[in-house]
Order: structure tokens, then sequence, then C-alpha cells
């Protein structure tokens, strides 16, 4: 009977959990590999047996963003309970951080390459203008409510907005948060471990509150139909393209690799002669103009596509409980959350919900759409939380431009994080 089962599901059934004794083993004698090998033998069939936990506990996956998160504080909870020897989280750290292997900003640059380009160019050039301004117009209001609250207490405008606002708004974990404190770091030299314990929590709390806020959409929909187009953000449905071709062939995924790093290499020359915003930001918009420009041939996006969907499969376990390990205190993550911190979060998902609604309205969309796509999808947790948000709000067919938001309102959000964290720290 398990010939019937996917690969994944046999080896779940318990050759996982040998060559997960085989990593503890290794760590206990001190002869863990540094490095990917170190990592990769202990953190990948961990990952394989938690990833799928967090999609199966109910109020985590559908409140909290089920697997990311799971997988983050499940490897801040290693660390805080001294379940990894310090010798192993030593070599993790170089395993992730600039000053050894670097694999962050690796899996960092294949995502964003291939989040872009598999965004269609029709799309960007005939809806990208006009989807931005209620894009934009939430940001606004959003960061805008939360520097008032700011202003009005007396903690000012500025950390607020870096530290909760953008993270809200930044597209979620891997994406947003983990890019915002690589550029936070390089610009104000704090520790990423700091900055991660502050940016998660606002992350995951914008994540509740954007499912809760889809579903009252939905439902203000039903009751006042005039603001809802019932699943339709604009009348011109040729806009809703299928996603690249998908070829996981090893020539097309070498291709992928390649003009990911490539990208990367451009953001880091650019940041050479102009290091006020982060090769990062650079490279973000160096792919989004290479996108829309049509300068990028079909087969070199299917490349890029197709090694960010590895990439993101592959990957995204071990670089979330790395992270978890590496830069997530839970002891600062716990004494970060009050009362106080959560309408601050909850204020940012409304002012996201009025801005995206309102200026959207105004260039010909629906208010119940627009808000939820340009609004809601900015403040949830990237891919994962807009799948919640969609589903809540039962109109999965926004998903184009739920990605649009995600993904080049989110490149937006970490350009405009450099600029702030360099203000802050100029102004200091």
């Amino acid at each position: 009977m398990l010939t019937d089962l996917t690969p994944e599901k046999r080896f779940l059934r318990g050759p996982v959990f040998l060559f997960l004794a085989l990593g503890f083993i290794t760590m206990h004698l001190g002869v863990m590999p540094a490095g990917i090998i170190g990592a990769a033998c202990l953190l990948l069939p961990l990952a394989f047996i938690v990833e799928p936990l967090g999609d199966r506990i109910p109020i985590l996956k559908n409140y909290l963003g089920g697997a990311p998160l799971l997988l983050i504080f499940f490897g801040a909870a290693l660390v805080h309970f001294q379940v990894l020897t310090p010798q192993v989280t030593e070599s993790f750290s170089g395993f992730m951080k600039e000053s050894g292997s670097n694999f962050l900003d690796f899996f960092i640059c294949s995502l964003i390459t291939g989040a872009i380009f598999g965004i269609p160019a029709k799309l960007l050039l005939q809806a990208g203008l006009r989807y931005a301004a209620p894009v934009i117009g939430g940001v606004v209001v959003s960061c805008a409510l939360l520097a008032l609250v700011g202003i009005v207490s007396g903690e000012g405008w500025e950390k607020l907005v870096l530290n909760i606002g953008f993270p809200i708004l930044g597209g979620g974990i891997g994406a947003g948060a983990v890019p915002m404190s690589k550029v936070v770091n390089g610009i104000t030299g704090q520790d990423i471990k700091q900055i991660m314990s502050i940016f998660v929590p606002a992350v995951v709390l914008g994540n509740v509150f954007s499912i809760i806020a889809a579903a009252l959409l939905h439902r203000l929909g039903q009751r006042f139909p005039k603001l809802s187009g019932n699943g339709n953000l604009m009348g011109d449905q040729t806009l809703m393209q299928a996603e690249p071709n998908i070829d996981f062939s090893a020539g097309n995924l070498v291709i992928g690799a390649a003009v990911a790093c490539g990208f990367y290499a451009f953001g880091k020359i650019v940041n050479q002669f102009a290091p006020g915003v982060h090769n990062l930001g650079w490279m973000v918009l160096a792919v989004a103009v290479s996108n829309i420009s049509g300068l990028i041939p079909d087969y070199i996006l299917s490349a890029c596509y197709s090694w960010f969907k590895f990439v993101a499969k592959a990957f995204v376990g071990i670089v979330l409980l790395s992270i978890g390990i590496v830069f997530t205190d839970l002891g600062e993550i716990a004494a970060s959350i009050t009362p106080h911190y959560v309408f601050m979060c909850a204020t940012v998902v409304f002012g996201a919900v009025l801005g995206a609604g309102f200026v959207g309205r105004l260039v010909g969309f629906h208010f119940i759409e627009s808000a939820i796509t340009a609004g809601l999808c900015m403040t949830d947790m990237g891919g994962t939380g807009d799948v919640a948000v969609l589903s809540a709000a039962k109109r999965m067919q926004l998903m184009p431009f739920a990605r649009l938001s995600t993904s080049i309102g989110g490149a937006i959000i970490i350009f405009l994080c450099g600029l702030l964290a360099r203000y802050i720290h100029t102004a200091q």
C-alpha cells in the first residue's frame, strides 16, 4: 500500500527519522560538517516533519500563516530550550550570514527574481500604473494612521513605521521581513536577530487581522452589493493569464540560478556607486523594469520562475528553521507583544483597507476587491497569507492581483525601508 503514496509521504513513514537521528548524532559527537552539508543533514529532515504539521493545525493554518510561522518558532525554540549545542548554532549562523556561506541572500535573490518574473508583463503594463494607485493609497493611509498613533502616544512616527508598518506591509517573512532585516542591518549595523525579533510579531499579527478583515469585507459586500464586483476587480478578464511554464530540467534550473545571482550582482554594483539604496532595493528595481520592458526572453522568464518554484519547495523549510535558530529570540518576541502593540498592528491593516479601497474606487475598481487585493494582500504573510485572505473573502480568482501586491508592493516596501532606515540612522 505504501507504493500508492507520494515519495514525500513514504519518506515520512520512517526513513526521515533515521536521517534526522544521524544529524543529531553528528551534533552530539561534535563532528557535524560545516556549511550547507551540516545544515541540510539536520534541518532538511526536521523541515520534512514539521512543515506538514503547520498546514494541519486549524488555528495556526487559518489565522497564523501555517507552516512558515511554525518552522520559525520551532527553530527559535530549539535554541531557547538548548536542544541545539552552541557550536551547531554558531555553524548555522555562518551558513546563513554574509560572513559565511551567505545562503540567505542566495535564497532571497532567487525568490525576488522568480516572483517578479512570474507576473505577466501584460498585467504589469495594463494594470500596473492604475493598480499602483490603491497599493500606494493603502501604504500611505496605513502608515499615516500608525504615525498619528505614535505622535499622539509620544513614541514618534519613524520607528513605528519602520518596525511595525513596513514589516506588516512587506509581503510576509521570507520575501519581506528577512530582506528588510538585511537592509536595516546593512545600513545601521543593528544585529539581525534583534531586528527579526521586532519584525516577526508584527508580521504575524498583521496576517491574523488581514484574514479576519477579508471575511468581514466579504460580508460587507453581501450587505452592500454596490461596493462589490463579486470577485471582479476590473472588467478586462484577459489580464488573468496563467503563470509562466515550469520546467525543472537541469539546464533550465541552472539558467534560473545564474540569472537570479546575476541580478543580485547588478544590485551590488549599483549599490557601490549609489549606496543610499540597499543592493536588494536596486535588484528589485532592475528585475521589475526588465519584466515590464519586455527585454527578457520567454525561456529565461520560464527558467527563473522554475528556479523560484524549485527553491521555494526545496529550501524554504531549511531557511525558515535557520531564521528561527539564528535570527529569532523567543524572549524578545514575547516581551514585545502588548495590548498597545496589538492595537498598532490592527491600525496598519485598517488603514490599508481604507486607503486601498477608496483610492481603488477613484481609479475605477470595486471597493471590496481593491481593499482585499491592494490592501490586505499587502498586509498578510506573503503567498500563504494571500491564499488565506482570498479564501476568507471567497475570491480566489483574484490571485494574479494578490501576486502583484505581494511581489511588487512588497518590493516597494523593501526599497522604502532602506530609505527610512538611513534617515533614522543619519538623524540619530
